[in-house]
C-alpha cells in the first residue's frame, strides 16, 4: 500500500527528476512489481528501451550477490522518491 502511494506520488512531484533518477526509480519499480529482468536486451537502435532494461538490470545485483527481493526493491524505490524535490 505504501509502494502504491509513492508510486502515485512520482507522478505528481513539484520538480522533475533528472532522466538517471528515473531510471533508477524504473529499475526499482519494475524489480518490486515485476521481479528480476525476463526479457532480452533491447537492440542498440532502441535507446530509451535499451536505457529502461539497463536500468532494471543494474538493480539486479552483481552476479555473484543474490537479488534484490521484492521487498528490498520497495523499500529502496519509497526511500528514493522521499529524497526527490
Amino acid at each position: 500500500e505504501e509502494f502504491e502511494e509513492h508510486a502515485e506520488k512520482v507522478k505528481k512531484l513539484t520538480a522533475s527528476p533528472s532522466n538517471e533518477d528515473l531510471l533508477i526509480l524504473y529499475g526499482l519499480y519494475k524489480q518490486a512489481t515485476v521481479g528480476p529482468v525476463t526479457t532480452s536486451r533491447p537492440g542498440m537502435f532502441s535507446m530509451k528501451e535499451r536505457a529502461k532494461w539497463d536500468a532494471w538490470k543494474a538493480v539486479e545485483g552483481n552476479p555473484l550477490h543474490t537479488e534484490k527481493s521484492t521487498d528490498e526493491a520497495m523499500s529502496d524505490y519509497i526511500t528514493k522518491v522521499n529524497n526527490s524535490p
